[in-house]
């Protein structure tokens, strides 16, 4: 799936592409500095390069998505072989569908370009709320936010 990093990575680059964005899907969690600096020891940093898959539609994984720079194509494929697609810029997310839902993925994702992403599994997630159950649920209300502008955007909602 992703490969290893060699590039330099630091939350605080990430929470700033959240804070520049103004994208209508972008992700906002309330979260101070020191805070993101707990979330980012639950989650991965990794790149992916052109064409790289990210998710496969279908698949069972439930992992979420940060997006600090790089854009994603989404694809969704129907019964009749048709395409929707949607692009996901640096600021946001991509996987809080599965995430929530536990259901199998429902699109595919694909990098446009070189991108730099943070993961953050379930049992990450868990362990977090555990732990920092504050600072989960920030994450969670700003997750929802996302989903919520999706679902009332329809060219975005193949992305959910």
């Amino acid at each position: 799936m992703a490969l290893p990093s060699s590039s330099k990575f630091n939350i605080q680059d990430l929470v700033q592409v959240f804070a520049r964005n103004n994208v209508y899907d972008s992700f906002s969690a309330n979260l101070s500095p020191s805070q993101w600096d707990i979330v980012a020891a639950y989650m991965q940093p990794f790149t992916l390069a052109a064409g790289q898959v990210l998710i496969d539609q279908g698949s069972s994984d439930r992992t979420l998505y940060f997006i600090e720079s790089g854009s994603l194509s989404v694809h969704v494929e129907d019964e009749d072989g048709n395409m929707k697609l949607a692009l996901i810029n640096p600021g946001s997310v991509v996987g809080e569908g599965a995430f929530f839902s536990r259901l199998p993925r429902s699109a595919s994702v694909i990098a446009t370009g070189p991108c730099k992403l943070w993961s953050l599994t379930p049992i990450r997630f868990t362990e977090l709320a555990n732990r920092q159950p504050a600072v989960a649920l920030e994450i969670v209300s700003g997750l929802g936010a996302v989903i919520a502008k999706r679902l009332a955007n329809k060219p975005k909602r193949v992305a959910v």
